[in-house]
């Protein structure tokens, strides 16, 4: 597996094991403490799998409005995010 060198060194959350609920509380509290942090980029780890959790989160992603944009990573286990820092 290639290591992607920029994404290795943002802030990151990971998910694995997590249900659907939890998860959702997780990155809700990941992102409100990321911009605390002033942290623009962030990585949300959620696995591949059946991708239960993926849409799940890329969902909350595209209702919340501290989110600039989000996308899928090379590494499809992984979303990255981009957050509204004033």
């Amino acid at each position: 597996e290639i290591m992607n060198i920029f994404t290795n060194n943002l802030p990151s959350i990971d998910l694995h094991g997590e249900d659907r609920v939890n998860a959702l509380i997780k990155v809700d509290e990941f992102i409100k403490d990321s911009i605390k942090l002033r942290h623009k980029n962030i990585v949300i780890i959620h696995g591949k799998g059946t991708w239960v959790l993926k849409d799940a989160i890329h969902e909350y992603l595209k209702r919340d409005k501290r989110v600039k944009e989000y996308s899928l990573d090379i590494n499809i286990g992984q979303t990255l995010v981009s957050l509204e820092i004033d």
